[in-house]
């Protein structure tokens, strides 16, 4: 016999049914261990069976939830926290002072800097003192429902990847979003719509586009679906050519059949119940989006709140009103983008900070206080996580030899949560005397993620979907601690 031989002839049973035939053998093995639950993930939430006929039926959270429903304002580009709402005096009075520091953005790394003093000046608000510039007058008035983080720090400077972790928790692509991971632990309580929806700038999505809402390696069930705050809510929504909504409905009825066949026989019907999931969504969404987005029933002292006026808010009123709306019908997830396409187009400040922030402040400053008011004096608020914040922020000094612009900076900034749970009139961390580096009481973007999870009643670090021989999580291998001081 030669060494081979004798190698194979050392391998057990196990090892042989295995590799043999190709591994088909193995192939069918892993099949039928996985109908028996051989593979439980770490996820400790009992899904019932019906979860296989609806991927987005309304499952039970891991332990008593503080929120039901996510509204994730995404400031696309990176909004400057020392300009809005870190405080820094530090920096008044010395513009264009050239001084030793460490940033590193889209222009590298550099070791000094020429300081770009803060455009707007900064007043104390509320009864928590929060600190807040003159950009945002109108959300001055809702400290004290705001817990202000102002130590976020994340890894990459750089706005594909930071994107990314933002949205995903991970630097790459293929990973399932914030909105899947909260879908997919807790299902939808509005059959007729998406659980997960996404709203973009009229000026464009962000850089990666779809990536941002991808449910990854999850069934497409819990992927974000685009939606407009007016005209038509959802594009190629319409029936095929020629097929009426009887035939769709007969078309269902008979896929569902075929589910029923396979859950009697024990096959692996999962792949079929996502298929079934989306066109049963889609013939409901057909009837229930346009509903949603009409908006003839909101008063006109609703629609006066959010800037819906024929004035410059209009467009993102539209949409915060349209959040309030689709978190009322039961919708899980919203996510609305503030700026999109590039260069000035979004909060992206490389050139002129005042300009910039100028323009998608005042857009959107009115909108947003409307919808935080508006929850508040429906109730939704305690029930509704609001969200406010980029993939990063700026630094403290100017990205050229001339002008006032700054570039990327993942070392520390600023972001704002409100409602479901959330302790109002707080901000936790802080940043060295720049606005540079957090430096007090630090957060990854994963802590936040863990915070929103966990106010949702699901365990970050237990919630699980296996895939690729791991059971894996949107909070990786490491885990992550929610943010306990704004709880």
């Amino acid at each position: 016999m030669t060494d081979g031989s004798r190698q194979f002839c050392r391998r057990t049973r196990r090892e042989f049914l295995w590799d043999s035939g190709a591994k088909f053998p193995a192939l069918a093995m892993t099949g039928m261990l996985a109908n028996d639950g051989f593979f439980a993930s770490a996820n400790e939430t009992k899904k019932p069976s019906t979860s296989l006929l609806n991927p987005m039926a309304v499952k039970p959270p891991m332990f008593p939830a503080k929120a039901k429903s996510v509204i994730f304002i995404f400031c696309y580009g990176g909004p400057s926290h020392i300009d809005t709402f870190d405080y820094k005096p530090y920096l008044v009075g010395k513009d264009n002072k050239t001084v030793p520091i460490k940033t590193f953005g889209r222009g590298g790394k550099k070791n000094e800097g020429r300081i770009v003093e803060p455009r707007w000046k900064f007043k104390q608000y509320g009864q928590s003192g929060a600190w807040v510039s003159d950009l945002f007058p109108h959300l001055s008035t809702c400290v004290d429902d705001i817990a202000f983080i102002k130590s976020m720090y994340a890894e990459s400077p750089i706005h594909g990847s930071a994107l990314l972790m933002m949205n995903a928790g991970r630097l790459l692509s293929g990973n399932p979003c914030l909105g899947s991971w909260v879908t997919y632990g807790l299902g939808s309580e509005n059959q007729n719509l998406p659980g997960f929806v996404v709203m973009l700038d009229n000026s464009g999505g962000p850089i990666s586009g779809p990536k941002n809402w991808s449910s990854g390696y999850m069934p497409a069930a819990y992927q974000g679906v685009t939606l407009k705050a007016s005209g038509t809510p959802i594009f190629d929504l319409k029936p095929p050519e020629g097929m009426t909504r009887e035939q769709q409905r007969t078309l269902l009825d008979r896929l569902k059949e075929k589910n029923e066949e396979h859950l009697a026989s024990r096959a692996d019907n999962s792949e079929l119940a996502a298929r079934i999931a989306s066109y049963e969504l889609a013939y409901k969404m057909q009837q229930h989006a346009p509903e949603a987005v009409d908006f003839t029933q909101e008063t006109k002292e609703t629609k006066d709140l959010y800037g819906i006026d024929g004035t410059r808010t209009e467009d993102f009123g539209k949409k915060m009103l349209l959040a309030r709306r689709l978190v009322e019908r039961g919708v899980r997830f919203v996510q609305v983008y503030s700026g999109g396409a590039h260069n000035d187009e979004n909060w992206d400040a490389h050139t002129d900070i005042a300009k910039n922030h100028n323009k998608h402040a005042g857009d959107i400053d009115k909108p947003v206080t409307g919808l935080l008011k508006d929850l508040k004096r429906r109730g939704l608020l305690d029930s509704t996580i609001v969200i406010w914040g980029g993939e990063f922020g700026r630094q403290p000094t100017a990205e050229y030899a001339s002008g006032t612009g700054r570039d990327h900076n993942s070392y520390g900034f600023t972001m704002w949560m409100a409602g479901g749970g959330i302790k109002g009139g707080v901000s936790v961390g802080q940043t060295d005397e720049f606005g540079n580096n957090a430096v007090e009481n630090r957060y990854h973007v994963k802590n936040l993620h863990a915070t929103v999870l966990h106010q949702m009643g699901l365990d970050p670090n237990k919630l699980s979907y296996f895939y690729g021989g791991l059971d894996q999580k949107l909070v990786g291998v490491e885990g992550a601690e929610p943010i306990k001081q704004v709880i």
